[in-house]
């Protein structure tokens, strides 16, 4: 009975937090570094700017004949890897992100084109993730903003409506930009499912991490959103995982959920 009790006493505690989210952005002209510095003040995220591999381009010069000429190369050969400008800008941790919001300025009515290379890049591996798209602009429409964001994300899932900010708007953007958070629902979008059921996807006993059989991978993060184990077991030893806050993420093809768990060893 003492055995039993203990190991009921062990279950982990699982309760809401929030998911790891990614802004990703480019600024030429600094109005939508603007923007993402007041949208970090709101939500809890990583960050990353989006830099080109040549430090000091032009892009205005010439009534913006290089930023002109970039889009232009893309808008002809889209599915060509050729046809975007280099950046220096690399990731190799996305698969620690459920929700990415992507910083865009407009050009010549298309996504900036440093951005789209990272996009180009990177977008297959946002694959069923939350993405948010941000977008500013003198006065022009945001829909080939947009239209660029679905053909480089094809199987994101998108969180609407987008957010335009025009340049106007850019320093006084924090009303704006709460308001659109509040309207795509972003805290219940990005939380952790509740709860405390010992029959639920995942359980532990005894030092044991129990999974259920319907899923096929599960990862474990620690509360600094780093991996440190990715398994396709179903019962997983936690005597060598330090005592902690986790969160374990339990995927079955294109779907997943996530539990936030507490290893007392």
């Amino acid at each position: 009975m003492k055995k039993l009790i203990s190991a009921l006493v062990a279950i982990f505690t699982i309760t809401s937090i929030q998911a790891k989210t990614l802004i990703v952005y480019y600024s030429y002209t600094n109005n939508v570094h603007r923007i993402v510095s007041d949208l970090k003040t709101q939500i809890d995220a990583d960050i990353i700017r989006v830099e080109p591999a040549e430090e000091g381009l032009d892009y205005a010069a010439n009534n913006y004949a290089l930023g002109s000429a970039l889009i232009d190369a893309i808008r002809k050969a889209p599915n060509n890897p050729e046809s975007y400008p280099d950046i220096k800008t690399t990731i190799s941790n996305l698969d620690e992100y459920d929700t990415i919001i992507i910083g865009a300025p407009l050009w010549w009515s298309n996504m900036a084109a440093p951005l789209q290379t990272f996009l180009f890049t990177y977008g297959p591996q946002m694959a069923n993730k939350n993405i948010g798209l941000i977008v500013s602009s003198a006065s022009s429409g945001i829909s080939g903003v947009e239209a660029d964001a679905k053909r480089l994300i094809p199987k994101g899932k998108f969180m609407t409506p987008s957010l335009w900010i025009r340049s106007s708007q850019t320093s006084n953007c924090h009303k704006i930009i709460s308001e659109w958070l509040e309207e795509i629902d972003y805290n219940a979008t990005t939380s952790i499912s509740n709860t405390d059921d010992i029959n639920a996807d995942i359980e532990y006993i005894a030092g044991q991490i129990h999974v259920d059989d319907r899923f096929e991978h599960v990862s474990l993060f620690n509360i600094n959103g780093n991996k440190i184990l990715q398994t396709t077991d179903k019962d997983i030893d936690t005597s060598n995982i330090p005592s902690g806050v986790y969160v374990a993420k339990l995927s079955n093809g294109n779907n997943s959920t996530k539990h936030k768990l507490h290893i007392k060893n």
